[in-house]
C-alpha cells in the first residue's frame, strides 16, 4: 500500500480523517445540500435548516456563522460580501463543494434505504425528502 506524503493528508493522518474533519458538524452537509441549487443569503440558509424537521430548536446565529466560516475556510463554500448597507452576503458552492454534492446524494440514498429499515424510517424519510 502506497503512503502519500502530501502535506494535507500527513497533518491529519490520512485522507479519510482529513475529510471527516472538513465535514464534521451538525449542519455542514445540510448547508451544502441547500446550496446545490444556487447561492443563498444567510437568512435563507437558516430557514432551510429548520424546514421539514419537527421539534427542532432554532439554530443559534453564532453556530450557523461558525459552520459557514468553516465551510468557506475549507474551500467548499464561497462567501460574497456586497459591501452595502444593510449587509448583503451570499454563499455559494465552489467547484470543490459542487463536486461533493453527488457524495451527499449517495449518503441520502443510503440513509433512506438502510436507516429506514431500522425502525425510525418515517423520520429519515422526511429528512431525506427535503
Amino acid at each position: 500500500m502506497a503512503v502519500s506524503s502530501s502535506k494535507s493528508t500527513t497533518t491529519c493522518g490520512c485522507p479519510v480523517t482529513a475529510f471527516q474533519k472538513m465535514i464534521s458538524g451538525k449542519y455542514k452537509l445540510r448547508i451544502m445540500w441547500d446550496l446545490k441549487d444556487g447561492p443563498l443569503r444567510y437568512g435563507e440558509i437558516r430557514t432551510g435548516l429548520l424546514r421539514g424537521v419537527e421539534r427542532t430548536r432554532e439554530i443559534a446565529p453564532r453556530v450557523l456563522s461558525r459552520e459557514l466560516k468553516a465551510l468557506a475556510h475549507t474551500g467548499l463554500v464561497d462567501r460574497k460580501d456586497y459591501g452595502v448597507v444593510p449587509p448583503k452576503v451570499e454563499y455559494r458552492l465552489t467547484r470543490k463543494g459542487d463536486s461533493f454534492i453527488p457524495i451527499i446524494a449517495a449518503i441520502r440514498k443510503w440513509g433512506t434505504r438502510h436507516l429506514g429499515q431500522a425502525g425510525n424510517g418515517e423520520k429519515v424519510q422526511r429528512i431525506a425528502a427535503e
